[in-house]
């Protein structure tokens, strides 16, 4: 009983020779074409899509293009003579860099704001907090001046920057003080 497994399946392979019966391989890849057919891909479909995809991206780039057109400055005329108002400028146009990161914020901030849930119970939680919010903005708008009236510096674009976080900080903390409240009152329910 001290064979080896593998001589032994090699040695009745050996003896026994199977031999399979002639057109044995045909009928059995006719049998497998029937059941399973070759899926054959329509080459005009696969044309009419990669067209739809160019003129989709030519599409987006295009609109992508023209809604990125500069301010043009504002030349205001007065009859007795022309006055030259001054280029406004915001903390997004100091930089690309610096406008995706005013970007990022606003749009978390917008995000928040939309995903706000107010009832009765609340409201007047969410109205503190948007009074508070309301002096952010009017603080960033200030900075905005200040940004106008003496120029780019270090410390205006970090109060801009630090004025957007507060804002969004602000609001994930008032979600989830709303979450707590929503949870404590579900808690009693039960």
């Amino acid at each position: 009983m001290g064979q080896d497994l593998k001589e032994m399946f090699e040695r009745e392979r050996e003896e026994k020779k199977i031999f399979l019966k002639e057109g044995h391989e045909a009928r059995f890849i006719k049998k497998l074409d029937t059941t399973l057919p070759e899926q054959k891909i329509d080459i005009r479909l696969l044309k009419i899509a990669a067209s739809f995809l160019v003129l989709f991206g030519l599409g987006t780039l295009a609109y992508v293009q023209l809604s990125n057109t500069e301010a043009i400055p504002t030349t205001i005329v007065n009859m007795d003579k022309k006055i030259e108002k001054e280029p406004h400028f915001s903390f997004g146009d100091l930089s690309p860099d610096l406008k995706k990161v005013e970007n990022y914020y606003v749009a978390n901030i917008n995000l928040e704001l939309a995903k706000l849930e107010v009832s009765a119970e609340n409201k007047d939680m969410v109205d503190s907090f948007m009074e508070r919010l309301q002096e952010l903005n009017e603080e960033y708008e200030e900075l905005t001046e200040e940004l106008n009236q003496t120029g780019p510096n270090d410390q205006t674009i970090t109060a801009l920057i630090e004025n957007l976080q507060l804002r969004l900080q602000l609001l994930q903390k008032l979600k989830k003080k709303l979450n707590q409240l929503k949870t404590s009152k579900n808690e009693q329910v039960i």
